[in-house]
């Protein structure tokens, strides 16, 4: 019986790449296995998206990506307005109009091969691929179904949270969890009784017209911080707080946020139906905002011509 054979370039989504201080195919972007970033999950990253040819928040995810490699004693070859041409003219190359665009540094590898983090050589590496979603926009109306892992997040005294990071395992094995209560995704507690975030997302809860998120041991995410200043705007009340797991079954709305996919309603918890099951009005109007900032100017989004010629200040 004949075997089919996968060409490696058949293994990878269309995209390009940029590593050790070029561009390249995606499938030729690859690092040492004696990289620390894959032998220790020692890296950093963020991930910015284009939609419709324009950054959303380029700013702030820049703005993320830079403090972490500091907080993590990491050190960047390029300056903050490199960084953001060299996205600019990934997605360029791709030509895609939507995109996921993601900057990583790793602490790199030792010429000795030294346990010393410090003799590592840091390595940058960018690629553009097509966006992905979380849920779908033709998803939203039934809405996300997260199931709570009994397994308890990292907690943030051991791995900071604010620091974008691949230390996913806890919330990988939350993800198994959820599927076998039939979820789509996973939600991890503090292990005091408390809401932390999924696998890639951040999430709120409204109760009687106000909306409030937790405040330790989450990433403060992009879409999150976006989501707040908009529903600022809305003139809906906002708070991060505290958020415990009874008051999800409590809500009368709950949304998640992500890069992938902006405002997502969650419809329910495990067995457990967020109130009628259907996305809520303060979901709605905030999910209609946030596609519509894509389109603002003054920090919300900028067009991937004018960063990739260095058109704008972002030193």
């Amino acid at each position: 019986m004949s075997e089919q054979v996968t060409s490696p370039t058949e293994a990878y989504p269309p995209g390009a790449a940029f590593i050790d201080g070029r561009f390249a195919e995606i499938a030729d972007a690859k690092i040492s296995v004696l990289d620390w970033g894959f032998l220790r999950s020692d890296a950093t990253y963020d991930v910015v998206h284009v939609w419709k040819g324009r950054f959303f928040r380029l700013d702030s995810h820049l703005d993320r990506f830079m403090a972490s490699a500091e907080k993590l004693r990491m050190n960047l070859p390029y300056g903050r307005a490199q960084i953001a041409e060299i996205l600019a003219q990934l997605v360029e190359r791709t030509g895609f109009e939507d995109a996921y665009v993601e900057m990583i540094v790793t602490r790199g590898v030792s010429p000795t091969f030294s346990r010393d983090p410090r003799d590592a050589i840091n390595r940058f590496i960018a690629f553009a691929i097509p966006f992905g979603w979380i849920l779908k926009p033709e998803e939203r109306e039934k809405g996300l179904a997260i199931a709570v892992s009994e397994i308890p997040r990292i907690q943030p005294e051991s791995v900071d949270p604010t620091v974008k990071n691949y230390h996913w395992l806890d919330l990988v094995m939350g993800m198994f969890d959820a599927y076998e209560q039939g979820a789509r995704t996973c939600l991890l507690s503090d292990g005091q009784g408390n809401v932390t975030e999924g696998p890639g997302f951040n999430i709120f809860v409204v109760k009687d017209g106000k909306v409030s998120t937790p405040q330790r041991g989450v990433l403060h995410g992009i879409t999150r911080q976006a989501s707040m200043l908009l529903l600022e705007e809305l003139q809906v009340p906002i708070s991060e707080r505290p958020v415990s797991l009874a008051e999800l079954h409590d809500a009368d709305e709950v949304f998640a946020t992500s890069t992938a996919g902006g405002v997502m309603p969650v419809t329910s918890i495990g067995a457990h139906t967020v109130a009628t099951g259907k996305p809520g009005a303060i979901t709605n109007r905030l999910i209609e905002a946030y596609w519509a900032a894509h389109t603002r100017g003054d920090g919300w989004s900028v067009p991937v011509a004018d960063v990739s010629r260095g058109q704008l200040d972002l030193a």
